[in-house]
Order: structure tokens, then C-alpha cells, then sequence
């Protein structure tokens, strides 16, 4: 009998438990800024392995910023993405090969249409292993000659992000006709 218990405690406490734990243990967050967030965050969103997304603001100096102050051009921040996913299923260089498809790393400021430091190209790291994958990414993409002109993206410490206001979050989802200057390339910067 008691034997049956050990079983059942097992299967109904220690086990779930394991399985979550590995889970968010696996669980890695990094803030990319590649334009107007509304399409990259699309884009990154329907990528395996990413779990979560959000859009905000980086790397600018005014405290709990919001939107209209971001698009002054006055806040220092940039439309930033914080994207959360399971580095079992996407590696950290997946994503940032990803990200590099998925909007213009070469050009200072400027995403299509929308110009401003708000729509800079940077990642804001949170550890040494990701600036480390961040750069040698930057490497192999320059190198690959794809894009025409030098990688000029910013791989910057993480400091703080701010949430952009609800309207802003999933904006391509809730507005399927809405504004992106972003799409995926085919590029294969390993070839």
C-alpha cells in the first residue's frame, strides 16, 4: 500500500514538477530592436520555440516612457521587442539569424518609411553569452555578403524595458491590415 502511495505522490507531485522546472529552466529572454516593433514582433512571434513577446522600449533615458514620447525622437529609446523562448528548441543564433532576415541591418536609423533613432537596429544583451553570440553573428553575417553593406546594428548592455501601452502589443493581430515594413527573407547566412 504504501508502496502505491510512494507511486501516486510520484506521479502526481514530483514528476509534473520536474517537467515545469525543466521547462522554464530552458526559458531565455533577450530584447532585439530592429524598427517599428508592431511588424518584427509579428514576425518573431510565429518563430518555434519563442513563448512570449512583447513591445517597449530600450536604451533611451526617460523612466516609464511612453509611446508619443518614444516618437518625439527626444527619449534615447528604441522600439524594442522582449522576446522569451525555449533555448532547448531555438538557440540564441537561430533567433538572431532570424532577426537579421527579418528587418534591414544596414541602415543607420531607418527602417522602409520610418526614420529616427526610435527605429535603430540593436540588441540589448543580458549576459556575457549573449553578446558573445550576438557579435559572432554579426560576423557571420557580414561575412555572407547578403545584405550590401556592413552589418552597422548595436549590441548594447540591457539596462530596462517598458512596456508599450496594450493597444501596441499584438498590434498585427488585433489590426491584420496594419502597418510592417518587415518580411522574411530567405537568406541563409551560412551557406
Amino acid at each position: 500500500m504504501y508502496k502505491n502511495i510512494i507511486r501516486l505522490f510520484m506521479v502526481l507531485v514530483l514528476i509534473p514538477n520536474l517537467v515545469y522546472s525543466n521547462k522554464r529552466g530552458s526559458m531565455e529572454t533577450i530584447y532585439l530592436a530592429g524598427g517599428c516593433y508592431w511588424g518584427l514582433e509579428e514576425l518573431i512571434r510565429n518563430i518555434p520555440g519563442v513563448e512570449e513577446t512583447q513591445v517597449g522600449f530600450s536604451g533611451g533615458h526617460i523612466k516609464n516612457v511612453t509611446y508619443k514620447e518614444v516618437s518625439s525622437g527626444e527619449s534615447g529609446h528604441a522600439e524594442s521587442i522582449k522576446v522569451i523562448f525555449n533555448n532547448e528548441i531555438l538557440k540564441l543564433n537561430d533567433l538572431l539569424f532570424h532577426f537579421f532576415r527579418m528587418h534591414n541591418p544596414t541602415t543607420m536609423n531607418q527602417q522602409g518609411n520610418d526614420i529616427g533613432d526610435q527605429y535603430r537596429s540593436a540588441i540589448f544583451f543580458s549576459n556575457q553569452y549573449q553578446q558573445d553570440t550576438s557579435n559572432k553573428v554579426i560576423e557571420i553575417v557580414n561575412q555572407s555578403k547578403k545584405w550590401d553593406a556592413p552589418i552597422i546594428t548595436k549590441v548594447v548592455a540591457f539596462t530596462k524595458f517598458y512596456p508599450a501601452e496594450d493597444s501596441h502589443q499584438k498590434y498585427l493581430v488585433k489590426n491584420p491590415n496594419g502597418y510592417s515594413c518587415h518580411f522574411d527573407r530567405k537568406f541563409d547566412f551560412t551557406e
